[in-house]
């Protein structure tokens, strides 16, 4: 069985006393005896221990102003060097003290390219002062049972060159951070038969940093001020301290973090495990953040956590501490406003309680080219989760918008089990129609959120909506039945028909997949089919001309990567059944443009300067969009010998072809000059 604490520090003190008392005896013994008879002196004690520092089989020699002191084993807290060895090339024993100068220290074999010196005074006080090659200096000064180690600027990267090799967890520390800093300061530790042992810490850390090698841990020009007192209980320790980070900032993947905090917190160390009673947190937008803690030392495992932050300003913490979290790669496109009041418990290192209260909050994304983008707020109510058990939580939201879309008030209700959540129906009214959520259910995974809901769009208005989209007003509704919504980590699927009533007959998307919605590289794929859609309605919408008829569309594989078109099979043709079908000499032009300069014989353009309408038979027109280029071709069974291609094909009196002759067409060149066309409403002229 162990010996109380109390014992040990008594046997320490008494050793202390034994040692000196060797030391001086020898001296006397030396001073009294004639010159020349005594040039040699061999001292032999056994171990000295405490608490804090111990050394086994402790020997002093000394011969013709020499000594040599070696030590077979040092332990100091947790850790211990064996074979050591203090060389004195100027060494004196007196009645008062022993004195060793000039010396070298080894470990191991190994000589330390350090300069020491050591005094042990007739009164129990003893000194070892280190003096390395930079100038920095660590003394350790021994009285009266106690110990005192005082640093100055000394630089812990050299301390390490020093002694690496002499400690695998140091070596790899240092190995895997490369940490560089100057510490100022002292530790005490004290100990006599009538008190309990105590410790005191006051040092200053300062021109310090850090970097592991893949750059996802850093630090630079860190000062750090900590300071703290312990006291010996019978089967602990209790302490108490403050940590104040004065300067610098760090990376600790994937948050960012400057100087500003402060940690004042008191607690107990028994039986390996760090108990931290009581903390208080400094930190800027943060009224009040208290927290308690068991920590295992030897593994650093975090055995129960608990913080609860009170007043804390969203404005303030989103940036710095949510968004890198729940979004990393988005994180400089996320706002937050408003206040927050939370509590986080964990539990053997896992998440065991979250609590939070809203108030006034709002949070959105601003869109990758610095406009639209989502947003929702004021946000009010609370949200609970306990792990092994089922909670409740409630949103009350004013609002909202998604790119230009005004999203209004509704309310959220979903219970929550372990990592799944169960969302209650919901309507969100958005502009004169309403997104409705039939069912929702998600669960998080290792990969992120995945899970299965139905949705549906009624009724929005087309005017209302273009509007809102700065796009060329349209008649018509949107409406969708969404009946198998999947969600997977980054990823949307709608299995169902999302249906546009436009421009007197339909539009249908199906196959709707949307990846990283809110991400720089967001992703969409669909296959769209449009029925008889009228082509007067359509070309008086864009200020293309005029054209009487109705046309099908088919625009399959459909890829747009952050909302622009990368990728589609896309074809227009005349919509079977009888109808009038005219078009206007403009509406010619502008079709002819898009098969390339020359598309119309020179018998033909002669009829433009007669007639301001011609008859067609069918129009047609395909493009295979790939790598920004456009392949494109005509009315089916239209190639010429020529290698032209028919556009339109010309029927009744007067008729009229427009045919096309270039069919690799730059897309984004062709956009723009559309568009010129639309807004300046003059011809284009593609080369």
């Amino acid at each position: 069985m162990s010996s109380p604490p109390e014992l040990s520090r008594r046997g320490t003190v008494c050793r202390g006393r034994l040692l000196i008392l060797f030391l001086l005896s020898a001296a006397v013994l030396w001073s009294l005896a004639p010159a020349a008879a005594v040039d040699r002196l061999a001292l032999r004690l056994g171990d000295l221990a405490s608490p804090m520092l111990a050394l086994q089989r402790l020997s002093l020699e000394y011969e013709s102003g020499a000594a040599v002191l070696r030590v077979d084993r040092l332990r100091l807290g947790q850790r211990q060097w064996r074979d050591l060895a203090l060389r004195c090339s100027h060494a004196t024993l007196t009645f008062d003290a022993v004195h060793c100068g000039a010396a070298r220290l080894s470990v191991a074999g190994r000589v330390l390219p350090l300069v020491a010196e050591l005094e042990l005074a007739g009164d129990g006080r003893g000194e070892l002062g280190l003096t390395f090659a930079d100038g920095g200096r660590l003394g350790l000064t021994f009285e009266g049972g106690g110990l005192r180690a005082r640093a100055d600027r000394l630089a812990l990267d050299k301390l390490h060159a020093v002694l690496a090799g002499l400690d695998a967890d140091i070596d790899t520390l240092f190995e895997r951070f490369r940490p560089v800093a100057t510490l100022d300061g002292e530790l005490r530790w004290g100990a006599d038969g009538n008190s309990p042992a105590r410790v005191s810490i006051d040092v200053r850390l300062f021109d310090a940093g850090f970097g592991s090698a893949d750059g996802l841990q850093a630090g630079e020009s860190l000062e750090l001020a900590i300071s703290g007192t312990a006291r010996a209980l019978d089967d602990g320790w209790a302490w108490q301290g403050e940590v104040e980070w004065r300067h610098g900032a760090a990376y600790l993947h994937p948050l960012y973090l400057e100087a500003g905090p402060s940690v004042r917190a008191q607690g107990r160390l028994q039986g390996g495990v760090v108990v931290v009673e009581r903390g208080e947190v400094a930190l800027e937008g943060v009224g009040r953040l208290d927290a308690s803690a068991r920590v295992e030392l030897d593994t650093a495992a975090v055995l129960e956590l608990e913080l609860e932050l009170t007043n804390a300003d969203l404005g303030v913490l989103g940036p710095r501490w949510i968004a890198p979290l729940i979004a990393p790669a988005s994180a400089d496109r996320m706002y937050f406003g408003g206040q927050l009041d939370g509590l986080l418990r964990l539990q053997d290192g896992e998440l065991a309680q979250i609590d939070a209260r809203l108030e006034g909050a709002g949070f959105g994304f601003v869109g990758a080219a610095g406009g639209g983008g989502f947003a929702l707020g004021p946000v009010g109510g609370t949200l609970a989760w306990q792990a092994g058990a089922s909670t409740s939580s409630r949103l009350r939201i004013g609002g909202g918008q998604w790119e230009r879309i005004a999203l209004g008030s509704f309310e959220l209700e979903a219970s929550l089990y372990g990592r799944s959540l169960s969302l209650a129906p919901a309507r969100l009214p958005v502009l004169d129609g309403a997104l409705v959520i039939e069912h929702l259910t998600l669960a998080h995974t290792d990969a992120g959120w995945q899970g299965v809901g139905g949705v549906v769009i009624e009724p929005v208005s087309m005017p209302l909506l273009t509007e809102a989209l700065e796009m060329p007003r349209m008649g018509g509704v949107l409406a969708a039945s969404l009946p198998d919504v999947r969600v997977s980590p980054g990823e949307i699927t709608l299995n169902g028909a999302l249906v546009v009533s436009v421009f007197g007959g339909y539009l249908q998307a199906t196959g709707l997949r949307l990846v990283e919605p809110f991400g720089v590289a967001s992703h969409l794929s669909a296959d769209i089919e449009g029925r008889r859609l009228d082509l007067s309605q359509l070309t008086d919408t864009f200020s293309f001309g005029s054209v009487t008829g109705f046309v099908d569309l088919s625009l399959a594989g459909l890829e747009l990567v952050r909302w622009r078109p990368v990728a589609f099979d896309a074809r227009i043709s005349s919509s079977p059944g009888r109808y009038p079908r005219r078009i206007s000499q403009r509406a010619v032009q502008n079709i002819s443009a898009l098969g390339g300069g020359g598309a119309m014989a020179a018998v033909q353009r002669s009829l433009l300067g007669i007639f301001d309408t011609f008859g067609y038979r069918e129009l047609g027109l395909t493009c295979r969009l790939r790598a920004g280029v456009c392949m494109m071709d005509g009315v089916e069974g239209g190639a010429r010998a020529d290698g032209g291609f028919v556009i339109v094909r010309g029927g009744g009196v007067p008729a009229l072809d427009v045919i096309g002759y270039n069919r690799r067409v730059n897309w984004n060149e062709l956009v723009e000059r559309l568009q010129r066309v639309m807004a300046d409403n003059v011809s284009p002229e593609l080369r």
